[in-house]
């Protein structure tokens, strides 16, 4: 965990400072030193997950992305939803080296809903961990494909989350991938899929660099970041060339949900 990040957001919690915090490929929205809000490039992102649970309308979050929140603030689930997603930016973003930069700024609409202190959301973090010997580092979150294991009769019972990202893989979708298909949280995903390796049923990672160096998608001068994929149809995955599953996978996970 980057001990500057954390002490720049101590920093700013005593000082009471509202704006935004870059970091890396992300950024922290503060209010009155309360964390309001996260965004990082390697997570699905609190839009993602509000869409896949139906909380709001893409026009009800456009209005709220342009100043008219009241809609989208009203619904009772969207506290829970903000939360996770602050958690989920922030496990990633403090462990990134990148030199932190603070912007005085309004409060993020968020504001009026959620707030974090950041001396909670580093415990957290920090009780979540990295687990040394682990196959899938955080650092490898968006840089490997998971690639589910195409032999072997092993009989494994799953839960539903890991069912679900256990069939989402399909050797070319990273872990972020997979929580951006799925519209649930990068880390939750993370952890299914150390789960599922140490299982048999996922191989062991084996790292891409990706081309371009990681850029703050909210800084004005920085170069545009890479674009994800937008969730495929079935017939879209078919003409871009995406692998089915393996019919015996299909099989272990038939059985395995049967007897979750």
């Amino acid at each position: 965990m980057s001990g500057e990040l954390a002490d720049e957001l101590r920093r700013l919690e005593n000082e009471k400072r509202t704006g935004v915090l870059f970091v890396g490929d992300g950024a922290f929205h503060l209010a009155e030193g309360a964390v309001t809000a996260a965004d990082c490039l390697r997570t699905s992102g609190l839009a993602r997950l509000v869409s896949e649970t139906g909380v709001a309308t893409a026009e009800d979050w456009r209005a709220a992305e342009g100043g008219h929140p009241e809609r989208v603030l009203a619904q009772p689930r969207l506290e829970t939803l903000a939360l996770l997603s602050v958690f989920d930016a922030a496990y990633f973003l403090l462990d990134t080296p990148a030199v932190p930069e603070f912007r005085p700024a309004p409060p993020h609409w968020l504001a009026a809903l959620c707030r974090i202190a950041p001396q909670v959301l580093v415990q957290e973090c920090v009780r979540r961990g990295d687990p040394a010997g682990t196959p899938w580092p955080a650092r490898l979150v968006d840089r490997a494909p998971v690639v589910p294991v195409r032999r072997g009769s092993r009989r494994v019972v799953l839960t539903a989350g890991q069912a679900e990202v256990l069939a989402a893989a399909d050797a070319r979708r990273s872990v972020t991938g997979i929580g951006e298909y799925l519209g649930r949280t990068t880390y939750g995903c993370l952890v299914a899929v150390r789960e599922l390796t140490g299982a048999g049923l996922i191989e062991p990672p084996v790292p891409v660099l990706p081309a371009e160096a990681m850029v703050n998608p909210l800084r004005a001068d920085a170069v545009p970041p890479r674009r994800r994929r937008a969730r495929p149809s079935a017939s879209v995955a078919a003409q871009d060339g995406w692998e089915p599953v393996d019919p015996g996978l299909l099989v272990r996970l038939r059985a395995a949900l049967e007897d979750a």
